[in-house]
């Protein structure tokens, strides 16, 4: 997408200061959600972890990770603080798992397209009532059944690149179809990119204003489900989880690239940030 079919709101640091609510100083874990991520695949355990370490970082009080058997350790190691749940499968997602504990679910990154991970995909969103963050192999999945659509929870968010939006409607180069997706299914969708565009289902358009070229890597998108989904775990209502988290993601790589350069950017380093985000953010509120 190269331009702008219609004007959308602009996300500035305001709209962040107005959404995220200081913490109480008597709260407790339970006060901010327990997330599920269900996410890796033999080879891609990293998406896992990347999404599991902005989930936690994006104040989750508590986060389960639900992954193929090969992935425990790595999970354990990498994300201490996340609890683990290891499929029966050792390389693949195979089956769904119990939901009634959860907040919120983040599904897709790193998972692969097997049968057996696409039926767990659907046992999910027939069974979950409650919005949930919907990305990457999650994405693929639906494009490729595209009647499991209607099974979606309403009001969950789409995070796809242009890649998979691409397959999810076909071939497009207008605005106008992402609104009309979110409208037809009563959801919300980030359309990852330079001005990353947020469509919601009551027709109200966002466009964000931070990120840089650096993010323009593997695992960016994961970093975002994460963040999202620690939201959406916290209470924060679709639309704002969506404004939020697009912004201080892309304000997280913006402070990684002022200290290491765009070339150098990880999607670690974004992950590594986002205290500073917030910290930044939250001393204007």
């Amino acid at each position: 997408m190269t331009q702008l079919d219609t004007d959308p709101e602009w996300i500035t640091e305001r709209h962040v200061v107005e959404i995220i609510q200081r913490r109480d100083p008597f709260s407790h874990k339970g006060n901010y959600g327990h997330a599920l991520l269900v996410a890796g695949g033999f080879g891609k355990m990293g998406a896992a972890v990347l999404a599991a370490r902005a989930c936690l970082r994006t104040g989750v009080g508590l986060l389960s990770v639900n992954i193929p058997g090969c992935g425990y350790d790595i999970l354990q190691t990498a994300a201490p603080e996340a609890m683990v749940i290891c499929d029966g499968n050792q390389k693949i997602i195979s089956a769904a798992i119990g939901l009634d504990n959860f907040s919120t679910i983040g599904v897709g990154c790193g998972m692969g397209t097997a049968p057996e991970t696409a039926n767990a995909v659907k046992q999910l969103i027939q069974h979950f009532e409650k919005p949930m963050v919907i990305d990457a192999d999650a994405i693929n999945i639906l494009s490729e059944n595209q009647t499991w659509l209607e099974f979606v929870p309403p009001n969950s968010i789409f995070t796809p690149h242009p890649k998979e939006f691409e397959r999810l409607v076909g071939k497009t180069d207008s605005e106008q179809t992402q609104l009309a997706f979110s409208k037809k299914y009563q959801v919300f969708m980030a359309l990852k990119g330079h001005h990353t565009r947020i469509s919601c289902p009551n027709g109200k358009q966002y466009a964000n204003t931070t990120g840089n070229a650096g993010m323009a890597k593997g695992g960016s998108g994961d970093a975002l489900t994460g963040m999202l989904t620690a939201l959406l775990a916290q209470g924060y209502a679709p639309e704002q989880a969506c404004v939020a988290g697009v912004y201080l993601h892309g304000l997280a790589g913006d402070v990684a690239a002022q200290a290491l350069g765009e070339f150098s950017l990880l999607a670690s380093d974004l992950i590594e940030n986002i205290g500073k985000a917030f910290l930044k953010t939250m001393s204007k509120a």
